[in-house]
């Protein structure tokens, strides 16, 4: 199983440090949206995003299309393009949703990435990295955490200062969320995308690609996303028990296409494989 990609490691590390630090019992709203906007500082210095106002703007217009569909929610949402030749999506804290360059080109239609994006917002708007900080505070893996972070931040020795033992262990926790977790982020895509005009099956068909990818290793979305055929054929079964409105696009007329020709030109990789 591939490891996270090291700048979101060195990411993580900061945002649980401040969290850990600020000593809070449970992670409030305001809590993660401050812990999001510290994360967001630091995305900042680390990662690589695309600015072209076209690729962002198209990016930005479907994750608002999907929460004009979705209930009220507590946070400002803010979408990145990140250049990454890894297929990665990622939610951090108070709704920050961050899309690699990769996985907007091997989406084979819109509703794919509708999929992808729609179950970000999911595990934002059902509060599953908070429930992870007050599940981990709880069980002790507070300690493991700081570990975790020195570690990437400061180096081997630091670490092992204050020991090491438990530190993978928090790495797979903090990079993961459970199957409850996913289950209700994959259900809270496919109730939304009919509200945005979109049909769910995508974020099936997202999945196949990314099985098909995976080739001698898996997906770095996988590691953390697991897209096992069981959690396809439920996503397909609560699919079937909607009553889905005629009319849902799988494609846009071909703006999709349009932004993926434009990042191969941004990102230098004009004449890759579609």
């Amino acid at each position: 199983m591939q490891q996270p990609c090291s700048r979101f490691r060195v990411l993580a590390a900061v945002w649980l440090l401040t969290a850990i630090g600020s000593g809070c019992g449970t992670l409030s709203v305001a809590d993660e949206k401050a812990l999001g906007a510290e994360f967001s500082r630091e995305a900042r210095k680390e990662l690589t995003f695309v600015r072209d106002d076209v690729v962002v703007g198209y990016v930005d217009g479907l994750g608002r299309e999907i929460l004009a569909a979705a209930p009220p929610q507590a946070f400002e949402y803010q979408f990145y393009v990140v250049e990454d030749d890894a297929i990665n999506a990622f939610a951090a804290p108070g709704g920050y949703i961050y899309i690699h360059t990769e996985t907007i080109l091997k989406s084979t239609n819109v509703s794919e990435l509708a999929g992808v994006m729609a179950h970000e917002i999911g595990h934002v708007a059902k509060r599953h990295i908070a429930h992870n900080y007050n599940r981990q505070r709880s069980t002790g893996y507070a300690h493991q955490v700081a570990v975790l972070a020195t570690n990437v931040l400061l180096g081997g020795a630091a670490a092992g200062a204050v020991n090491l033992g438990g530190g993978l262990a928090a790495s797979a926790y903090l990079n993961s969320f459970g199957r409850d977790a996913e289950r209700e982020a994959d259900a809270f895509a496919v109730q939304v995308m009919p509200g945005a005009g979109y049909h769910p099956e995508g974020l099936v068909s997202f999945f196949r690609i990314l099985q098909s990818e995976g080739g001698g290793g898996v997906p770095e979305f996988l590691s953390s996303h697991p897209a096992t055929s069981e959690r396809m054929a439920n996503t397909r079964r609560m699919i079937r028990e909607q009553q889905l409105p005629p009319g849902l696009k799988t494609n846009d007329g071909g703006k999709l296409e349009i932004i993926q020709r434009r990042i191969r030109l941004l990102t230098g990789k004009t004449g890759a494989s579609e």
